[in-house]
C-alpha cells in the first residue's frame, strides 16, 4: 500500500511566507508615510511662499500709491529717510519707509495686519540712475527707486523681491 504525501495537498502558508509578506507591506508603509511627510512639508513651503508674495504685493502697492518726495513744504530740506520712529508709523512719503523692518507686517495702506504677528516685512530703498538703472546713485540725487523687501515668518527669510519706482512728472 501507498502512503500519500500529506503536504502535496496542504493549503495555507508557511511562517516564511508571512514573514516576507510582512516585511513587504511594513516597507511600503514606511515609504508612504515619509511621501506624506515629504509632501506636508513641501505644502507648508508653498503656503509660506504664497503668504510672502501677498505680503509683497501689499508693500508694492502701498509704495506706487505714495508720492516719490515728501508733500510737506516743511520738511522739502529733511535728508530722504524716515522722518519719525522706528519702525515709521507717519509715512506720507515713498522715502519715508527708507530701511524700515514692519512687524506685525503693512497691508497696502500701510495699516498693520495685527493676525500676522510672526512675519516681518523689512523694506530697503536705493536711488538709481535713470539713465543706467542698474547703478544706484546717492539718496534723493534721482527720480528713479529701486524697492526691495524682504518677506520674513518667524526670523527667517521667506522671499526677497523689488521693483522700480519713478517720480511721476
Amino acid at each position: 500500500m501507498k502512503r500519500k504525501n500529506v503536504r502535496a495537498g496542504r493549503d495555507g502558508f508557511t511562517l516564511i511566507e508571512v514573514a516576507v509578506a510582512t516585511a513587504i507591506i511594513g516597507l511600503a508603509l514606511a515609504a508612504l508615510l515619509g511621501a506624506v511627510a515629504s509632501g506636508t512639508r513641501t505644502n507648508n513651503a508653498g503656503k509660506k511662499l504664497t503668504q510672502a508674495v501677498f505680503l509683497a504685493q501689499e508693500i508694492r502697492e502701498w509704495t506706487i500709491r505714495l508720492p516719490f518726495s515728501d508733500p510737506d513744504p516743511g520738511d522739502a530740506d529733511n535728508p530722504p529717510g524716515p522722518d519719525g520712529s522706528d519702525p515709521q508709523v507717519f509715512v506720507d512719503d515713498l522715502d519715508d519707509l527708507m530701511d524700515v523692518t514692519y512687524s506685525p507686517p503693512r497691508d497696502g495702506v500701510g495699516s498693520p495686519i495685527a493676525d500676522m504677528t510672526p512675519w516681518s516685512e523689512t523694506i530697503t530703498l536705493t536711488w538709481r540712475d535713470a539713465a543706467n538703472l542698474t547703478s544706484t546713485v546717492s539718496a534723493g540725487s534721482s527720480n528713479v527707486i529701486h524697492v526691495q523687501v524682504d518677506i520674513s515668518c518667524q526670523g527667517q527669510p521667506i522671499l526677497t523681491t523689488g521693483w522700480l519706482v519713478g517720480r511721476r512728472q
